[in-house]
């Protein structure tokens, strides 16, 4: 969980500086959003390499898995040669995820925790200012998730600023960062991304709707249309994207977010939404110009480069065409001599 934290804290720093520029903090999810997933492109394209090659030998694993199915050691050995002769690492995509996989998780601690996380302040005050909250009779009751207390926080902070300066909680000048950070939470006129759906409307809106329940609805929806839309982008891939566990996760991990969102301020669905947006945007993008089939062609293409390369390399011999002519018949003559010879004997 350190690790997590540690990115978050990294983190908040692009998300503050977002903040920073256009003072609405949808809009700084958004612009954040749209930096981490630029820094991660390299580690996008290279699974993108990684899944194009482990399509093109598809054919060729068959034939080894045909050929030597019933001897495992040698089907492992003619798999590496395989995988070396075509410069494929077959866990190439499984390693480019992990990092990324870090850091989406550190981007969640920067967003779940804005005060320690964002504005940077130390856990002492954090926590100070926490226990003086909860010391509010009804505000324990609110806040819904603890885990998201600072989230809620920010949400009466208005009302209380001033007891938190008379008790040396925050500095004058903290709470004017505050301040202007717990007001820029508000997206769309009167969307407010401090509000969690649970506590102003019930699942499915059967008893009271609320327009807030549309955020876990559009997690769900966002993130699986994207996971969707993706698998049918990469149709090369798709046995391997078909198998039964694939398919539930498509929309497991989906429903489990939403349901998460559903518990949670807003804040975090609306970036769980917006990053699944911005990610199906750059798939789009990597799908048409890093295509499977474009990057089997360009590595075929460099294959026969290589071998053109290679040849060139030979010394060439030179052998007159006079010469070549004179051995051939002096080779001729020899051998009508000795025909001659069979005939007499």
């Amino acid at each position: 969980m350190f690790i997590f934290t540690y990115v978050g804290w990294l983190l908040g720093f692009i998300l503050w500086g977002a903040f920073f520029i256009f003072k609405n903090f949808g809009i700084a999810i958004i612009v954040f959003t749209i930096i981490v997933k630029a820094a991660l492109f390299p580690f996008t394209l290279k699974q993108q390499k990684s899944m194009a090659g482990s399509a093109r030998l598809a054919k060729k694993q068959k034939e080894l898995r045909e050929k030597y199915g019933n001897n495992r050691q040698l089907l492992q050995e003619e798999m590496n040669k395989l995988y070396e002769k075509e410069n494929v690492k077959p866990m190439g995509g499984c390693l480019t995820t992990l990092i990324p996989m870090i850091i989406l998780l550190g981007i969640f601690y920067a967003v779940a925790y804005p005060l320690t996380n964002t504005l940077h302040l130390s856990s002492d005050q954090v926590n100070k200012a926490l226990d003086f909250a909860n010391s509010i009779p009804g505000y324990t009751h609110n806040v819904g998730n603890a885990n998201y207390q600072e989230v809620s926080f920010l949400k009466i902070f208005p009302q209380i600023k001033d007891q938190l300066l008379a008790h040396n909680v925050f500095s004058a000048d903290e709470i004017s960062r505050i301040s202007v950070f717990s007001n820029g939470f508000t997206i769309f006129g009167s969307v407010d991304l401090l509000t969690i759906p649970e506590q102003v409307g019930t699942p499915f809106g059967i008893i009271n709707w609320s327009w807030y329940l549309l955020f876990p609805v559009l997690c769900f929806g966002s993130n699986v249309g994207s996971s969707l839309i993706m698998q049918r982008m990469n149709r090369q891939n798709q046995a391997m994207q078909q198998q039964g566990c694939m398919k539930v996760l498509i929309y497991l991990l989906p429903l489990f977010s939403a349901w998460i969102a559903y518990k949670v301020p807003a804040a975090m669905s609306f970036y769980w939404i917006m990053s699944a947006l911005i990610s199906l945007v750059q798939s789009i993008v990597v799908s048409k110009v890093f295509s499977p089939a474009h990057l089997t062609a360009t590595a075929e293409a460099r294959h026969a480069a290589l071998m053109f390369a290679n040849e060139a390399k030979v010394p060439y011999v030179y052998a007159p065409k006079k010469r070549i002519t004179e051995e051939n018949t002096k080779n001729a003559g020899s051998g009508n001599v000795s025909n001659k010879k069979k005939k007499k004997k």
